[in-house]
């Protein structure tokens, strides 16, 4: 494949915005990394009018996909954490072009850490943890085991995520092949929830009573991004928060982070007047 794509990298190299050609091969049929193509090509570009250009390849026998992002949206989902399969991407693919060593200076910001953006990411896993554990926990309270299961599933991949961002690393597609040589405990965990033969019921019962001990010895760690955020002023409302920069990366999850932090005795809610005379606004300090 990479001989039938050389002619398309060789074109879009010559373009002056292009900062980078990588390209990522499978390793085995259903390959999820490259999304079951048999090649991927990644081009960064300068270019910020379109953020995000694909096309689709075949010489009759294999396909490909083409992925033309430009540098703006690339950082935005390194720091968001939104699209792991790219980090896979930036680490394992086959450079063919580098202006100006901008990939390998990608390469090294993402594995030498603290780098930009370490407390935001920290923030935004630690938030989806919380929403998670207390989304399953209401189920669970409810008998809802299943609904309960899968909530507690989706928490622990964020408390995986977030154990390998505080060990410095990146989280990867195979992000429990990392966590298991970072944090066995947490392996365990997630490990004794899907493969152990008490009843679910039983098995969740006993999984949340540990994610209250991670939560807790996370939350300061976890919340530090806001809080730093938070004492730039003395009082916030919601709505100063979601239009926030930073803070509205957090998106659905901070309403019920927001809730999580007064209950945590971390945040305070302010009462103010309002023009009704039988309700009051309620604003936000830090603690």
């Amino acid at each position: 494949m990479e001989q039938v794509l050389r002619p398309i990298y060789q074109e879009r190299a010559s373009f002056p915005e292009t900062l980078g050609v990588i390209l990522v091969e499978k390793r085995g049929e259903g390959d999820p990394l490259t999304d079951t193509f048999d090649a991927i090509l990644l081009i960064i570009t300068a270019d910020e009018e379109i953020p995000i250009f694909t096309k689709h390849y075949t010489d009759g026998n294999g396909k490909a996909a083409m992925h033309i992002i430009s540098e703006k949206q690339l950082r935005k989902w390194l720091l968001l954490g939104s699209r792991r399969k790219v980090v896979d991407w930036l680490f394992y693919g086959k450079v063919f072009f580098d202006r100006n060593e901008f990939v390998e200076q990608l390469r090294t910001d993402l594995q030498e850490y603290p780098f930009f953006g370490h407390k935001i990411k920290m923030g935004l896993e630690f938030s989806k943890l919380v929403r998670g554990y207390m989304e399953g926990k209401t189920f669970f309270e409810q008998g809802n085991y299943m609904d309960a299961y899968h909530h507690v599933v989706k928490s622990l991949h964020h408390l995986a995520r977030l154990a390998v961002i505080e060990n410095g690393l990146f989280p990867e597609v195979t992000v429990w092949s990392q966590v298991k040589k970072i944090d066995p405990a947490i392996y365990k965990l997630y490990e004794e929830l899907i493969m152990s033969e008490e009843p679910l019921g039983k098995r969740l019962e006993l999984l949340f009573l540990a994610s209250e001990f991670f939560i807790h010895h996370r939350t300061l760690d976890g919340a530090r991004h806001i809080l730093d955020v938070m004492e730039s002023q003395q009082l916030w409302t919601i709505q100063e928060l979601h239009e926030h920069e930073e803070v509205r990366m957090y998106s659905v999850d901070l309403e019920v982070f927001i809730e999580f932090l007064i209950d945590k005795g971390v945040l305070r809610v302010v009462q103010s007047d309002s023009k009704n005379e039988l309700i009051f606004h309620r604003d936000y300090s830090v603690e």
